[in-house]
């Protein structure tokens, strides 16, 4: 059995990835895998935490957290699609169209 910390080293490292994902890129498709990748360290997180404490708490709002981010992914692809129909790019630094 491996320790918990090993779980937290491994949902840091997620994370630290997903942040510097969201931060540094341009393109938008990129940035919704990024921000996957942070809920996933997230979820690793609750579970790691739910496991040293004996309890389903965590395990139960991971799965919240699961299927609040097939959501998101569901509903962004969709934005970019239109989005993309209207102005041929998915760069976030030309998505200023509410701006007016």
């Amino acid at each position: 059995m491996m320790p918990v910390g090993h779980y937290l080293f491994l949902s840091l490292a997620l994370f630290i990835i997903g942040a510097i994902g969201v931060i540094t890129r341009r393109n938008v498709i990129v940035i919704l895998m990024a921000i996957e990748l942070i809920l996933n360290a997230v979820n690793i997180n609750l579970v790691a935490f739910s496991r040293i404490f004996g309890d389903v708490h965590g395990q139960v709002f991971a799965l919240f957290i699961i299927a609040d981010a097939a959501a998101e992914a569901a509903v962004g692809l969709g934005i970019i699609i239109a989005f993309f129909r209207n102005r041929e790019t998915v760069l976030a630094d030309e998505m200023d169209l509410l701006k007016w």
